[in-house]
Formats: structure tokens, C-alpha cells, sequence
């Protein structure tokens, strides 16, 4: 790993951490397109990444501001997590198995894009 790998790799960090902490948003946002574009993952290792550094900070410091301000619906989050880790094994599984690296890019930009969208055009 060059320096160079590692200072983008401080900038992808910090700089999805903050959009994360402060919007919601930084890995597919952010982080997945950085790792692609700058670093020239491709996109199912790019995805894999993004998840395996998550596990930590989403689930310990992010997660405790939020609590600490009262903002946490516990109930809501423990129906939440349950489905969600079925939905992204699931995901992953077709994902690594059963679409290509090209046509997960494009349903990744494809998805963002509508997201974007739909974020501007709503009132």
C-alpha cells in the first residue's frame, strides 16, 4: 500500500464519517463511488469494503450520539436490524453470485440518481 493509497484512504474515511454523522448518508453516497473512481475497485469489492469497515463505527459511535440525544426508537431499531441483516445477506448472496461487476455499477447509479431526485424534487 503507497502513501498515496493511504492518504486517499484517510480522505475517504473521514470524509464519509462526517456526511454520515451529520446527514445519514456517506458509504453508498460517498465512500463506494470514492473506492471506485480513485482507488479503481471495482465495484463488488468496493461494496464489500465499505460494509467490512462499518461495523464498528455504525455500530458503537455513531449509534451512541444518537442514543445520548434521545434519538433512537428502539423498538422501530430492533424490527429494523432483524430484517435488514436478512435483507443484506440476501443481497450480498445475489450480488456476488448472480450480477456482474458492470451491471452492480449501474444499478448502484441508477439507484443514487433516483434517490437524488426524488430528494431535490419533494418539498
Amino acid at each position: 500500500m503507497t502513501i498515496n493509497t493511504i492518504i486517499w484512504l484517510l480522505t475517504i474515511g473521514f470524509l464519509g464519517g462526517v456526511l454520515s454523522g451529520s446527514m445519514g448518508v456517506g458509504g453508498g453516497v460517498i465512500m463506494v463511488p470514492m473506492l471506485v473512481f480513485i482507488l479503481g475497485m471495482g465495484q463488488h469489492e468496493a461494496q464489500g469494503t465499505y460494509l467490512g469497515m462499518m461495523i464498528p463505527p455504525l455500530a458503537a459511535f455513531s449509534a451512541y450520539n444518537y442514543w445520548k440525544a434521545g434519538h433512537i426508537n428502539w423498538k422501530y431499531a430492533f424490527i429494523l436490524m432483524a430484517t435488514f441483516s436478512l435483507g443484506s445477506y440476501l443481497g450480498s448472496y445475489v450480488a456476488n453470485y448472480y450480477i456482474s461487476g458492470k451491471t452492480l455499477k449501474k444499478l448502484f447509479g441508477i439507484i443514487m440518481l433516483i434517490s437524488g431526485l426524488k430528494l431535490i424534487i419533494s418539498k
